[in-house]
């Protein structure tokens, strides 16, 4: 949440050469005090060690909404508000619509269609039969994590793939 609250502090920093305007010294008095306030709330024990992954993850968000805001006024600033707010809304529907279509792809075709293909083999054979193709999804997973993964197949993991195969 620190790295974050640095977003004033590089605005203004910004702001002067990408958007030309004059920051006075009384407006970075104010950013630097904000900025110490909201380090004293947040506080300083942040313990001995810090995932990397999230420190970069902050500076990237930090990056995105200080591009955005520079963006935003130096763009769209002769944009009604509403169309700016519909050009907003537009990119987030499109961004969710993806994801609601990822999820589509997974519940219809992968759940819904392996479900049928189970139902289906269930109906048409005997229970007993039909789950001992579920022997072959170790074995399978195996070489699919060999070919697209680079895992190591040992001969054991060979040995139990014939011997799986030939079980069902």
């Amino acid at each position: 949440a620190l790295i974050v609250t640095l977003q004033p502090i590089l605005t203004n920093a910004l702001a002067g050469k990408f958007l030309n305007e004059d920051i006075s010294f009384k407006q970075w008095i104010g950013v630097i005090l904000g900025f110490l306030g909201a380090g004293f709330v947040l506080g300083f024990d942040i313990g001995s060690s810090l995932p990397i992954i999230g420190i970069i993850s902050s500076f990237i968000a930090l990056l995105a909404i200080t591009t955005s805001t520079l963006w935003q006024k130096k763009l769209s600033n002769n944009l009604p508000l509403s169309v700016s707010n519909m050009y907003q809304a537009i990119g987030g529907c499109l961004f969710h619509l993806m994801i609601i279509i990822a999820m589509s792809h997974q519940i219809f075709l992968v759940s819904f269609g392996a479900f049928t293909i189970l139902m289906f083999l269930i109906k048409d054979n005997s229970a007993s039969k039909t789950v001992a193709i579920f022997f072959l999804i170790p074995p399978t997973t195996a070489v699919m994590a060999w070919l697209f993964l680079n895992e190591i197949l040992n001969n054991l993991d060979l040995f139990g793939f014939a011997l799986a195969t030939l079980g069902v």
